[in-house]
C-alpha cells in the first residue's frame, strides 16, 4: 500500500511541527520542509495536500520568506496558515497590509460561508487563536471569503476550482476549539486521505530504512534508561540485532537510585538482549563542571563529556560506524535547529554535540515525533506501560535542576527531595493526571529555624506541570495536603534544605526544566 503524504513547508514559524503533529492525528503522514526546498523536489514526492506555516514576518517585505508561484498551480491543495495564509494572497495578486488593530490570543471567529469544506462540521462562531499584526485588505483573483472576525475581515478564503485555502489564524493549537476539525476537514475531506497511516507503519518504516542505511555496521547506542533513549534502543535492536551496543553512562546526575534501575531493566538479567555497557563516570562529570555555574556551558560540558565517553567505549568495542540518540522534536526546536528559532538551550544530543565526533554517522530515529508519539511508538515496539510512562528526564540530568555550581552534595540533596516529591505524588494519583513533576535546587539561601538553632540552608523549588507536546505547558493544580505532606517531609528528611516553594510558571515564558 503506498504511504500517503501531506508536506508542511516552513516559513519560520513556532508551530511548524505542531501543524505536522495535527496531521498524523488525522493518521496521515506527514513531513516537514523549508521554504527553501526546490519546487522539483516537492512535486517529486507527489504530495496528497501542502500546508503551509505561520512565521514572524511581513510577506510584503523584500527579503521575507517566499515561495514561487506554481507552487500554487501544481494541482495540489495548499491550505496556508496565518503567513502562510497571507502569503498565498500576496503572490496570487491580492493584498496584505499592516492591521490598524492587532489581534492576539483567542478570538471569536464567524463562519460566513457554513458549506466550506474546510468547515464541516464546526460550529458558525468557534474560538481560535490569533496572532497577527499584517491583515489580509484584498482577496487575490477568484478567492472569496469564509470566515471573519470582528476585527479581521479575511479571517478564512478560498478558491475552491483551484484547492487553495486560507487561514489567518492556528488551528494547530490547543486554544483553536475546532481546529483539528479544520485541519481534518482539509487533509480527509479536500486532499481526499484515506487516514490510514499508524505508529505501526511509522515503526515498521524506520526499521526498514535504519537496515538499509545500517547495512553490515557497528552501532552504539547512548541509552539514558529514559522514555526518548529506551525507545531508541529497542527501535535499534528490533533493526539491526547483535549489531548494536548501547552504553549507559552513569553520570552522576541521575535520579535518585537510577543507575542500578535502569541496568536491572536493560543490563544482562534484563528483557532486552542490548549489549549493555554501564560506565560509571560520576566523578569525572562533577571534575568537569567544579566551578561552572552558567547554564549553557553546564550543558555543553556534559554533551561533550557523553559524546567523549561513548568514543572511548567504541574504540573498546572496536569499529562503531554509527551513534545511535533518542533526540525529540522539542529537543531540536529548542537547540535552535530546522527552522527560524532562536536558540533556547542547547540539548546535550542537539545543539550541544562537540565539533568532532568520531562516528561515521548519527542515527536519531525519534527526531520528528513528540513525548507521546514517542510513548505510541513504545507500546508499539511492545516496551511495557511503566517504562513507556515513566516521568521524562533531560539527558544533562540533574546538572540542569541545580541551579548554580554542580557538587556532589547538592547532587545529593536534589535527588533525595525529588524521590521524597515524586513518592508521595504517585501515592496521590497525581502520575495519572500530572504531565511532568520534579523538585530542582534554586541556588537561594535563606534563614531558618530548627528546633532551637539558627539555619542557613537551601530553597527547593517542586515543577509540576500538564502538557501534550512539551512545546506549551501550564502549571498543575497539585492539591495543598500532597504539597504541604511533600514540604514537611523534606524538611525533615532532606539534610540541606530549609524551605520549599512550588512554581507555578507556565511554558512560555518559562521553560520547563530550570535551566
Amino acid at each position: 500500500m503506498k504511504r500517503e503524504l501531506v508536506i508542511v513547508i516552513d516559513f519560520g514559524g513556532q508551530y511548524n511541527q505542531l501543524v505536522a503533529r495535527r496531521v498524523r492525528e488525522c493518521n496521515v503522514y506527514c513531513e516537514i520542509y523549508s521554504y527553501k526546498t526546490d519546487l522539483e523536489k516537492i512535486k517529486a514526492m507527489n504530495p496528497m495536500g501542502i500546508i503551509l506555516t505561520g512565521g514572524p514576518n511581513s510577506c510584503y517585505e523584500v527579503d521575507s520568506p517566499t515561495y514561487k508561484k506554481e507552487l500554487f498551480e501544481l494541482g495540489i491543495p495548499v491550505l496556508g496558515l496565518c503567513y502562510g495564509a497571507q502569503l498565498m494572497m500576496h503572490v496570487l495578486g491580492g493584498k496584505v497590509e499592516l492591521s490598524d488593530v492587532k489581534e492576539y490570543g483567542k478570538t471569536e471567529v464567524l463562519v460566513d460561508k457554513k458549506d466550506s469544506k474546510i468547515f464541516e462540521n464546526v460550529s458558525e462562531k468557534t474560538i481560535c487563536w490569533m496572532s497577527h499584526t499584517d491583515y489580509i485588505s484584498k482577496l487575490a483573483p477568484g478567492f472569496e471569503v469564509t470566515a471573519h472576525t470582528a476585527n479581521c475581515p479575511v479571517a478564512a478564503a478560498e478558491d475552491v476550482e483551484h484547492g487553495l485555502y486560507a487561514i489567518q489564524y492556528h488551528p494547530e493549537v490547543l486554544h483553536s476549539v475546532e481546529g483539528t476539525k479544520m485541519l481534518s476537514n482539509f487533509v480527509l475531506g479536500v486532499c481526499g486521505c484515506a487516514g490510514d497511516w499508524r505508529m505501526d507503519s511509522f515503526v515498521e518504516e524506520s526499521i526498514k530504512q535504519i537496515r538499509e542505511k545500517v547495512g553490515n555496521g557497528k552501532v552504539l547506542c547512548a541509552l539514558s534508561g529514559g522514555v526518548d533513549s529506551s525507545v531508541a534502543a529497542v527501535l535499534l535492536s528490533k533493526a539491526v540485532g547483535d549489531q548494536l551496543t548501547c552504553v549507559f553512562v552513569d553520570h552522576g546526575l541521575l535520579r535518585k537510585n537510577e543507575g542500578d534501575e535502569v541496568e536491572a531493566v536493560f543490563g544482562p538479567e534484563g528483557s532486552y538482549d542490548l549489549n549493555f555497557i554501564r560506565v560509571n563516570a560520576q566523578q569525572r562529570f562533577y571534575d568537569k563542571l567544579a566551578g561552572v555555574t552558567e547554564p549553557e556551558k553546564k550543558r555543553k560540558i556534559i554533551g561533550e563529556e557523553f559524546i567523549r565517553v561513548f568514543e572511548e567505549e567504541a574504540k573498546k568495542i572496536g569499529a562503531v560506524d554509527f551513534l545511535v540518540q533518542g533526540t525529540i522534536y522539542p529537543d531540536v526546536v529548542e537547540s535552535g535547529l530546522g527552522g527560524e528559532s532562536a536558540v533556547i538551550k542547547s540539548h546535550h544530543n542537539v545543539g550541544g554535540l562537540p565539533d568532532y565526533v568520531d562516528f561515521k554517522e548519527i542515527i536519531e530515529p525519534l527526531r520528528d515525533l513528540f513525548k507521546d508519539e514517542v510513548r505510541k511508538a513504545g507500546l508499539e515496539l511492545g516496551i511495557p506501560e511503566r517504562l513507556v510512562f515513566r516521568q521524562p528526564f533531560p539527558g544533562p540530568g540533574l546538572g540542569i535542576r541545580i541551579i548554580g555550581e554542580v557538587t556532589e552534595k547538592k547532587v545529593k540533596i536534589v535527588q533525595d527531595a525529588d524521590a521524597i516529591y515524586r513518592e508521595e505524588m504517585d501515592k496521590a494519583g497525581m502520575n495519572k493526571t500530572v504531565g511532568q513533576y520534579f523538585a530542582a535546587l534554586t541556588n537561594m539561601r535563606s534563614v531558618g529555624v530548627m528546633g532551637d538553632f539558627r539555619t542557613y540552608d537551601y530553597a527547593v523549588a517542586l515543577r509540576a506541570v500538564n502538557t501534550i507536546d512539551f512545546m506549551t505547558a501550564e502549571a498543575a493544580e497539585v492539591p495543598y495536603e500532597v504539597l504541604n505532606k511533600v514540604m514537611n517531609r523534606i524538611i525533615n528528611e532532606v539534610t540541606g534544605v530549609n524551605r520549599v516553594m512550588y512554581d507555578l510558571t507556565s511554558k512560555p515564558p518559562g521553560t520547563i526544566e530550570f535551566e
